[in-house]
């Protein structure tokens, strides 16, 4: 039996959670763990539209908490209600995107259940026993890690695998949780919220083509031509750190382990020489064209293809040539 905490947005299931499903479902297939149950903390999350998005992805059953004092984000209190559903299942695993929010609700429900915790796993090495893979120095390295206990608690790294709908939905059978939460479990909770503010680095993370930039550009003013071919493959410029530090680009446009992690189909560094705080952001590209002078820099040996030369020299002759074939 698998049980998933699920998060929700704007658009019904938050993609990372659809991502965990997905993970969840196959670990089953695997592991014949049984159905695959769903837990929603707060009942005003469960629409019609997020109970239909469930059903895609395989789960049989939704469990939503009945106590209005849930309605705020309180990570202990949540996890107190994980836990419930989780006994009450017989589940024998236990999974959350890995989020800020997912990974601090699963420490505590790893602490309640006296168990370890795996965070941001990418992938199952063996399943008797649960054997997972997971990102740690920010991404910049894969360890495997035993989970013998019962349950096992795990959250899924962002992007670890693509949200795959089932090819028959089903409709998901709800029931109601009813948890006694402690007066202890509320000390630490979200009070008050704010306006939403507009998340400049969305498009970067969403773009399924990336033109990266790193120190190679040589000034404020070399990204004319790098912005010109993002622009011609529909696509969003990503840079360093050193070019945000320098103060040429802005921050929402820095991929790595402090900036944003992107998964596209395309990702063409430039001039981006591919420290490993850099790699964390965009290892999860699935092919990458390099484009270095040195032939020896970390990002040209890690990548699919590369072309070793001078980008304000390669990248212009690259934007005639798709600018002639798009005439």
């Amino acid at each position: 039996m698998i049980v998933v905490l699920v998060e929700t947005d704007d658009q019904g299931v938050a993609v990372v959670s659809r991502e965990t499903l997905t993970f969840a479902r196959d670990l089953g297939a695997r592991a014949d763990g049984g159905p695959l149950h769903a837990v929603l903390v707060r009942s005003a999350d469960l629409t019609p539209e997020v109970l239909a998005q469930l059903g895609e992805q395989g789960v049989q059953q939704v469990h939503v908490a009945d106590d209005p004092r849930l309605s705020s984000y309180a990570a202990a209190a949540w996890a107190a209600v994980l836990v419930d559903v989780a006994r009450a299942t017989g589940a024998s695993v236990v999974l959350a995107a890995g989020t800020q929010r997912g990974n601090e609700v699963l420490a505590h429900v790893a602490v309640r259940c006296g168990v370890a915790m795996a965070a941001n796993v990418v992938g199952v090495h063996e399943v008797a026993p649960l054997t997972v893979t997971r990102q740690v120095v920010g991404g910049a390295a894969l360890e495997e890690m035993r989970l013998g206990d019962d349950p096992a608690v795990l959250s899924v790294a962002g992007h670890a695998c693509e949200p795959v709908a089932v090819e028959q939905p089903i409709a998901p059978e709800v029931q109601t949780v009813t948890t006694a939460i402690a007066d202890a479990d509320l000390v630490g909770r979200v009070v008050r919220t704010g306006e939403k503010a507009v998340d400049e680095s969305a498009a970067l993370t969403s773009s399924r083509v990336v033109v990266g930039a790193g120190r190679g550009a040589g000034s404020a003013d070399g990204f004319k031509e790098l912005v010109q071919l993002a622009d011609l493959l529909g696509g969003s410029l990503g840079v360093s750190r050193v070019v945000t530090s320098l103060g040429w680009r802005p921050h929402h446009e820095q991929v790595g382990q402090t900036g944003s992690r992107i998964s596209p189909d395309l990702y063409i560094p430039c001039g981006i020489s591919g420290a490993i705080q850099h790699w964390a952001g965009c290892q999860s590209a699935k092919t990458i064209l390099a484009i270095n002078t040195d032939p020896d820099a970390p990002m040209v040996t890690r990548a699919h293809y590369a072309v070793i030369g001078d980008l304000h020299e390669v990248v212009p002759a690259i934007n005639e040539e798709l600018q002639r074939r798009q005439s």
